[in-house]
Formats: C-alpha cells, sequence, structure tokens
C-alpha cells in the first residue's frame, strides 16, 4: 500500500521511556473552525489556540471516510473502511478486530475510553482494549436522557452537560492513576454534532455575529462551474442548502451555534491541560486532537459531511508535547486518522503491526519529509438512508484531488488545490489536464488494488430514508451540456 502511494515507513528513534498519551476526538468539527484560522472572524477557540501555539498545527489532516462510524473504526485500527469493513453508522466493526489499545495493555499501559463509540447501532457495551470505560447508546444526548451512560458495563444516570460529564469522568480517571503508571486516555466527544446544543453557558455568545456565507453556496456561476447534477440536485435534498434536514433553517445561523457548542469542547481540552499540570506531566504527555470528519455550511450548497470536498474530508488536528518536539509549527505533510494507531504506538515505544494503512507522523514534527506520502485514498459507499450522495472514491493529493463517482449518471471531477482552493473550477473537461485524469485515474485504482478495496461492501437495509423534495426549491438540474449531443442524422 505505501509503495503504491509513493511513500516508505519513515525511521524514528523510540522514545526512551513510556509516554503518556491522551487522544480527544470530536465530532463533526471541520478543519478551520478555530479561531487562530479566522474563516469566521468571530469565532473564539482560545485552549485549541493555545495548543496550536504551543505545538504543531496538522493543516493538512483528512479522514478517508468523513462519516463517524468509518472515521472512527480507520483511527482505532489504521486500516481504510473496506478493509475494517465499517462503511456506514449502522455497521458493527467485526468481532475480533483488534484496536490499538491492546498492544498498549500489552505494553504495560493503563487505557480508558470516556463518550461518544458509535459502532454498531444503540451498542454502548464496553470494547476490548480499554480497562474502564464510559459510554452512551448511539449519538448520545447533550442532555441528561433516560437511556443514561454505560459505566464499565453498567448503567448510570446521565447528569449534566454531555462534554462536561465526559470531561469529569476522564479527570477522574486521570488523578486515580499512579504517576509512575503509563497510561492511553481517549475521550470522544459528541459534540459538535447536530442537532447543535450549546451548554446553558454559551448559548447566545454568537448571537449577533454576522456569519460570512462560502462563495460556493452560488449555485450557478464562477464558483460552480462544471459543478456536477448530483451536487445541484442534491441543493434541495436533507443534505442541501434549500431543503436542510427537510426544514427552512438558516445555515448561518446554524454554524452560530455550532460554533457555542464548540466552546464547551475547548473549555475540556483545557480541563485536561490543567490536569495534567497539575499532575507535573503537561510537557511529558502527547496530547492529540482530531475531528472524526468535517463538515459543510453552505459550500457547494451543501450542509453535512460524506463528500470528497475538503470541507468534508479535511479536519482539525493539533498535538502538543515538548519533550518530542517544538512548539508553534505548522506541519504541511498530508495526514490522516490512518495515522493515529501507528503514531501513538512509536510514542510509547511499541512496534505497530505489519500491514497498516497509517503511518507514524511524528518524525514530520521533528522536519523529517523524505519518504512521507503525497496523495491519500478517500472512500465513502452510498447509504439506502440518505440517498442522495453516491458512492465516492477520490485520490488527494498535494496539488490536484481527483474524484470518481460510482453508480450514477455524471460526470467526475478534478481540482487544481493550489490554483483553486475552494474548488469551484472543476476541470474534469479540461484538455490540458487529461494527462492528469488520467494519472491519478490509474493511481487510484491502483491503490484499491493493492489494499483491497476492488468489491462494495453491502449490508442489510436499516432505518429509514431521507430523500424528500421541497416542490418550491429548484428543480432538478440539466445535464451537463458535454452529455448532450443530437442524434445523428
Amino acid at each position: 500500500m505505501l509503495a503504491g502511494l509513493g511513500a516508505a515507513p519513515l525511521v524514528s528513534a523510540a522514545p526512551s521511556k513510556p509516554r503518556n498519551v491522551i487522544f480527544i476526538l470530536t465530532d463533526d468539527h471541520r478543519y478551520d473552525a478555530m479561531g487562530f484560522l479566522k474563516a469566521q472572524p468571530w469565532l473564539r477557540t482560545p485552549v485549541m489556540d493555545r495548543m496550536a501555539a504551543e505545538g504543531a498545527h496538522f493543516k493538512n489532516a483528512f479522514v478517508t471516510t468523513a462519516l463517524c462510524s468509518p472515521s472512527r473504526a480507520s483511527i482505532l485500527t489504521g486500516v481504510y473502511a473496506h478493509r475494517h469493513r465499517v462503511v456506514d453508522n449502522n455497521t458493527a466493526i467485526p468481532k475480533g478486530t483488534t484496536f490499538f489499545p491492546s498492544h498498549l495493555q500489552k505494553a504495560g499501559y493503563r487505557t480508558a475510553f470516556f463518550g461518544k463509540w458509535h459502532m454498531g447501532g444503540e451498542s454502548d457495551d464496553p470494547q476490548p482494549g480499554f480497562d474502564d470505560w464510559v459510554s452512551f447508546r448511539g449519538q448520545g444526548t447533550y442532555l441528561p436522557s433516560k437511556n443514561g451512560l454505560n459505566v464499565n458495563g453498567k448503567r448510570v444516570p446521565q447528569k449534566g452537560y454531555i462534554t462536561d460529564e465526559m470531561t469529569d469522568y476522564a479527570l477522574d480517571w486521570l488523578g486515580r492513576q499512579s504517576r509512575d503508571q503509563p497510561y492511553f486516555m481517549y475521550l470522544s466527544h459528541k459534540a459538535v454534532h447536530a442537532e447543535f446544543e450549546p451548554a446553558p453557558r454559551h448559548k447566545g455568545m454568537y448571537k449577533d455575529a454576522r456569519f460570512v456565507y462560502p462563495p460556493t453556496m452560488a449555485a450557478t456561476g464562477p464558483m460552480a462551474q462544471h459543478r456536477p447534477k448530483w451536487v445541484q440536485d442534491q441543493r434541495n435534498s436533507w443534505h442541501g442548502v434549500e431543503y436542510p434536514y427537510h426544514s427552512s433553517l438558516d445555515v448561518g445561523e446554524y454554524y452560530k451555534r455550532y460554533a457555542e457548542t464548540l466552546m464547551g469542547v475547548d473549555e475540556s481540552i483545557g480541563r485536561v491541560l490543567a490536569a495534567l499540570d497539575q499532575r507535573g506531566q503537561l510537557d511529558s504527555t502527547l496530547v492529540i486532537y482530531m475531528g472524526d470528519n468535517g463538515f459543510a455550511f453552505g459550500e457547494h450548497g451543501l450542509i453535512d459531511k460524506r463528500t470528497a470536498y475538503e470541507e468534508s474530508m479535511r479536519v482539525p488536528m493539533l498535538a502538543r508535547c515538548p519533550e518530542l518536539f517544538k512548539g508553534g509549527q505548522t506541519v504541511n505533510g498530508v495526514v490522516a486518522g490512518l495515522d493515529i494507531m501507528p503514531t501513538v504506538l512509536a510514542a510509547s515505544g511499541v512496534q505497530a503491526p505489519q500491514g497498516l494503512d497509517g503511518m507514524n507522523f511524528l518524525p514530520l514534527t521533528q522536519g523529517q519529509t523524505a519518504g512521507w506520502r503525497k496523495e491519500l485514498l478517500y472512500e465513502y459507499y452510498w447509504e439506502r438512508n440518505f440517498p442522495q450522495t453516491p458512492t465516492i472514491h477520490a485520490l488527494r493529493g498535494d496539488r490536484y484531488k481527483f474524484i470518481r463517482y460510482h453508480g450514477i449518471w455524471d460526470i467526475d471531477e478534478l481540482y487544481d488545490l493550489q490554483q483553486d482552493p475552494l474548488e469551484s473550477r472543476n476541470l474534469i473537461f479540461s484538455e490540458k489536464h487529461q494527462p492528469v485524469i488520467r494519472d491519478m485515474r490509474a493511481r487510484l485504482f491502483k491503490v484499491l488494488e493493492e489494499t483491497g478495496g476492488m468489491s462494495m461492501p453491502l449490508w442489510p437495509d436499516r432505518g429509514g430514508q431521507n430523500g424528500l423534495r421541497n416542490p418550491d426549491a429548484s428543480k432538478g438540474a440539466d445535464f451537463p451540456p458535454e452529455l448532450v449531443r443530437r442524434p445523428k442524422p
């Protein structure tokens, strides 16, 4: 697989002692929704800003499937969705799958999981690899509900706001670990998943803010050049700006609630850093923060995720550990959720198993870029529940992105990310770029062949369909003119 991506494993010296690691994951946090990036000038994330200033910001971090369960399974296994087989939010991870904390346990680590699991419908049962466990069913709820929590296999009432309560459990566990006991803590927040519910202390903090709508929200014109028909049609759907969640919500107001909900996460990270400081372990502990996928707020006329556009597959990633790497740096290499497993194991001095699709990214923080990947595979498989988005395979390089659609009568996409970072100008019909398209198409299939991805996973139908259209919104789009020709005489 690494050969298929033009990469080779990088060499990094093993740490002289077992290193404590804390991994913090959020849901649907898009890559630019951090204060220091100023995508919306009024958004504040002071603790994330601090992590970037004192650690590393991975500006080109991605997931290989922009959907909760597949992304989370890839984080825990270090392989693509077509290999671990969790390709939607309903399918349980196959029994016998090894999650990387199991390797840490064998090396003497104490491990714990707190928060959203969300692999296999409603299950919140304790999973292999974790000594201690606090979770909830499915998406959980921001405020207390009848389902409550699963604490080490026992049902316990939820008492408060979920972001705060998961942090409380995590810090209580951390405080009970002896100073000489190596540990791995996985804090997996429900936030900032819809329906966004800020903590009471944050409600209304952005009510007077002015949301800057994305230019690619336009239905036509220079920001929508050669947009595929299916994308235009999705404007009027559950995941489109004209009929979002089959309602009349405004994406600008929606984003402000999202930003208010994110404040609880930012404060949670601050509490974790403060607890490490009290233990005298702040600078020796590797703290990694990441989102499980992105989220669109109007880009290309869409909301939500699933697509191969930057807003969907690109995620925030920050890391801090002054003992391992200097602070205040921006890492440009293409990293992914696949890389969390080999990176955590490397930081802990534990040998990673052979055959992973991910790589240890710690050498990038030390300026070692030779042999690093130049491109990344993306995959998404059509869901009956959300039929408006087709099966997608894409290859995301440092300059170009090629997107291939499966099972629909439409066009593919090519974007020059250097010249067109907003992905507003599809170059699929450009004569100049046909060699690029042919080459990237061939490389895409080479990676799929080398990683066993040449078959489509199929699972029984579960749940309903969100397939309605608004009769008062836009009608079906025309076919691209390049596909429209009169019959020969």
